[in-house]
């Protein structure tokens, strides 16, 4: 393919497109001019290199480069920025993909199809949080994987239990099978009149089950002293003044939204999120169906039980709900409340005013 060049030294004035199908080995990189295709090739993972090659052979051009979000994260995004490429994270769903597409799948026709999206202009880049704000994030998923993971092994010795026809005495409630009290702890490990072996098994779950334990009662410690940080005190101060939201609510919250000013409207907000119904429409017929599944189930999970709080805690939201409940069910009315929850959540942040009841915004 014939470059132009704009003299005999420099692409200045010109713009080359990447696309980069991301893999932990190598990637598969497409380069676009503005007038066609250069060359689509797999290259070493180093934004470095790919930087280099990109000066080397198109100096004083200007450079975009895309890739899906995913495993990767945003170090190579940020790097990218810092050697001059402008580079964007994508969300893999908002890449446009015909049938043919879908069934030929390769990494060569990932990459050149990003590099045509990126050229096109069909592309918009997710936000991309700071470095300390990911961080940030990261230490309330892991808490959240951590409770996961203890209800998991409490899962696994009830199954176990059931399994052998060991049955909970009357004097534990399902309240205390639940959070697991000293004394049902105990009992597990004593195990009177059990088969042979089944107390070395239940003890090692009941061990491993502490261990986690223990290591949850330290991550959350961690993250009730981010919550205090200069960082994030203020925003956290504002959003647990929301009735239902508490420690590990406002931190889901606040890390998770960032600017909640970078949301233009509160049905971008609510698209973030992911309470939004999914909607079809041909013709004169419109048929909406359940929340999508995009979206971010922390967020959600976090509303959905504010909402059962602020029912009870804020006149305003039960009068919402019993309106609601006259012409729907209340799980499909408590997905309301949530939304309403979610904009007095950004309205309390962008106009830095805590919570009050009584109010419907």
């Amino acid at each position: 393919m014939q470059l132009i060049k704009v003299n005999q030294k420099s692409f200045e004035g010109q713009t080359f497109f990447v696309g980069i199908d991301y893999h932990k080995l190598s990637w598969m990189v497409t380069i676009l001019s503005e007038f066609g295709e250069y060359k689509t090739m797999s290259y070493a993972p180093c934004p470095v290199k790919l930087t280099g090659y990109l000066n080397k052979h198109f100096p004083g051009g200007t450079y975009k480069a895309v890739y899906e979000a995913g495993f990767s994260g945003f170090s190579t995004c940020r790097k990218f920025r810092e050697l001059g490429v402008d580079c964007i994270v994508i969300h893999a769903a908002d890449v446009p993909t015909n049938q043919k597409e879908r069934f030929q799948k390769t990494d060569k026709a990932d990459s050149r199809k990003l590099a045509r999206c990126l050229r096109s202009g069909e592309l918009s880049g997710v936000h991309l949080p700071d470095p300390v704000l990911e961080m940030g994030r990261g230490l309330v998923r892991q808490r959240q994987r951590i409770v996961k993971d203890v209800g998991r092994y409490k899962n696994r010795v009830k199954s176990l239990l059931f399994q052998v026809g060991i049955r909970v005495p009357e004097r534990f409630s399902s309240h205390q099978t639940r959070y697991w009290s000293r004394p049902f702890t105990d009992w597990l490990k004593a195990l009177p009149d059990s088969p042979e072996g089944l107390r070395d098994l239940i003890g090692n779950f009941v061990r491993i089950g502490e261990m986690l334990r223990k290591e949850l009662l330290l991550v959350t410690r961690q993250v009730r002293a981010l919550s205090g940080s200069d960082r994030y005190r203020e925003d956290f101060g504002l959003v647990t003044s929301s009735p239902g939201i508490g420690l590990v609510g406002g931190m889901t919250l606040v890390t998770e939204l960032d600017d909640i000013k970078r949301f233009g409207h509160f049905d971008h907000l609510c698209n973030f999120v992911g309470l939004v119904p999914s909607m079809h429409c041909s013709g004169e017929r419109m048929a909406t169906g359940k929340m999508s599944r995009r979206g971010r189930k922390q967020l959600k999970g976090v509303l959905i039980e504010g909402a059962w709080t602020s029912i009870r805690k804020d006149p305003a939201m039960m009068v919402k709900y019993k309106e609601l409940t006259k012409r729907m069910n209340g799980n499909k009315a408590i997905i309301r409340i949530a939304r309403k929850l979610l904009n007095r959540v950004r309205h309390i942040l962008i106009h830095r005013q805590e919570y009050e009841t009584g109010v419907l915004v």
